[in-house]
C-alpha cells in the first residue's frame, strides 16, 4: 500500500532545482550552507557535481558562489554570506520564512515566544536566531512548566516539520498554562508534512509493516515513523533505500517517503519488495503547490540571459518562464547525473 502524497514537497523541489542551476551556471566548487535538504542521496548527488557543504560561511573563498539551505539560516549567517562578495542564493522554504516573519512581528509587539521544535535542528536554530533573547525552545510539557512565571504577552510558534501528534499536545498544554497565548490563525506545520502524515495514517493501521524512506536527520521523516507507531503499526522501519530492507517482511506493507526523499528511492523499494498482489496507491489529497526559484536566482538568470542575447544579437528575454520551471521537476534534476 503506497501512501500519497509522499516524497518531495514544493520547498524541496525549489531548493534542489535552485542548487542545480548553481552547478550549471558556475564552475565548481559551489558552496552550500548546511545540507540543501536532509537526504543523503540528494547530498551525495550534488557532491558529485562539485558542491561543497559547509557549516560555517566564513570558510567560503571570497567571491565564490554560495547557496543557503531550504531550512532557513540565522540572520547573522545571511549577513556574513553577503559580505563574502560572491553570489548568494537563499533557498529557504517560504513556509519557514513565514514563521520567521511571524516571530519578528510578535517580538516587535513585546511578545515572548514559545517555539515548539527540536534542539539543534537547522530550522529551529535559524528561526530562534531571529530574536534569541525573546524565544524559548519547547520540546516537552516540562519545558512549558519551567516558564510558568513568564509575564507579558506570549505567543506560540512551531518548527514546520513536526508531526501533528507531537505538536498538538504541546499546543493544548500551552493554552492551559497561558490562556491568553497568541497563535497563528493557521498552524505553522507545513501542509506537505501534514498531508504526508494523513496519507500514512490512511494505510498504516491496515498494514503488517510500515516502511518510511528518508534520512535519519530528516525531521519530517522521523515524524512519519512516529505517526506509524502512534496508529499501532506492528512494525515500523525507517530506511535510506532498498539496500536496507530486511528480508523477512510479510503480509501488507505500507510505504511512504519523507518530504526530502526522491521518488526514485520509492521505486527501488517497490521493486525490491516485489509484492505478490501488486501495489495499491491510497491518495488522501493531490498537491499542486509550486514555489518559484529564489528571487536572487531569477535575477541572476535574467542577467545571464541578457548578456547571452546581447552577444548573439537576439531579443532579450525579460520575463522568467515560470511555466517551464514548474514543469521541470527535481526528479529530472537527479536523473541527469550524466549531463
Amino acid at each position: 500500500m503506497l501512501a500519497a502524497p509522499r516524497g518531495f514537497c514544493a520547498g524541496v523541489e525549489k531548493a534542489i532545482k535552485a542548487l542545480d542551476w548553481m552547478t550549471r551556471v558556475f564552475e565548481p566548487p559551489v558552496y552550500c550552507y548546511h545540507e540543501i535538504v536532509h537526504n543523503q542521496f540528494v547530498v551525495d548527488y550534488f557532491k558529485s557535481l562539485g558542491v561543497i557543504f559547509i557549516d560555517d560561511v566564513t570558510v567560503v573563498p571570497s567571491g565564490a558562489p554560495l547557496m543557503l539551505s531550504a531550512h532557513g539560516s540565522p540572520p547573522e549567517v545571511i549577513e556574513a554570506a553577503r559580505r563574502s562578495g560572491g553570489p548568494v542564493i537563499d533557498a529557504v522554504c517560504p513556509l519557514v520564512t513565514k514563521v520567521h516573519h511571524e516571530l519578528k512581528v510578535r517580538v516587535r509587539k513585546g511578545y515572548t515566544i514559545l517555539y515548539v521544535g527540536h534542539e539543534g535542528h537547522e530550522e529551529a536554530v535559524g528561526t530562534m536566531a531571529v530574536a534569541p533573547d525573546s524565544v524559548h525552545l519547547i520540546e516537552s510539557t516540562a519545558d512549558i512548566d519551567r516558564l510558568s512565571d513568564l509575564e507579558g504577552p506570549i505567543a506560540l510558534l512551531s518548527q514546520t516539520t513536526l508531526s501533528l501528534d507531537e505538536w498538538q499536545h504541546l499546543r493544548e498544554y500551552a493554552q492551559i498554562k497561558f490562556p491568553d497565548i497568541w497563535m497563528p490563525n493557521r498552524s505553522d506545520l507545513c501542509f506537505a508534512t501534514t498531508n504526508r502524515q494523513a496519507a500514512l495514517r490512511a494505510v498504516a493501521a491496515e498494514s503488517h509493516a510500515v516502511v518510511v524512506i528518508g534520512s535519519a536527520n530528516s525531521s519530517n521523516t522521523v515524524a512519519l515513523t512516529k505517526v506509524a507507531e502512534a496508529v499501532g503499526a506492528p512494525r515500523v522501519l525507517r530506511i535510506n533505500g532498498a539496500f536496507e530492507l530486511p528480508d523477512d517482511l510479510t503480509g501488507v506493507v505500507a510505504v511512504t517517503a519523507g518530504a526530502s526523499a526522491p521518488e526514485s528511492l520509492v521505486n527501488e523499494v517497490l521493486d525490491a519488495l516485489d509484492p505478490i498482489n501488486g501495489v495499491s496507491v491510497q491518495t488522501v489529497t493531490v498537491e499542486d503547490e509550486y514555489f518559484p526559484p529564489p528571487p536572487e536566482l531569477r535575477e541572476l538568470l535574467k542577467t545571464l540571459s541578457a548578456v547571452l542575447d546581447l552577444a548573439l544579437n537576439t531579443p532579450r528575454a525579460s520575463n522568467f518562464d515560470g511555466q517551464a520551471d514548474r514543469e521541470f521537476t527535481a526528479a529530472e534534476v537527479l536523473a541527469s547525473a550524466a549531463r
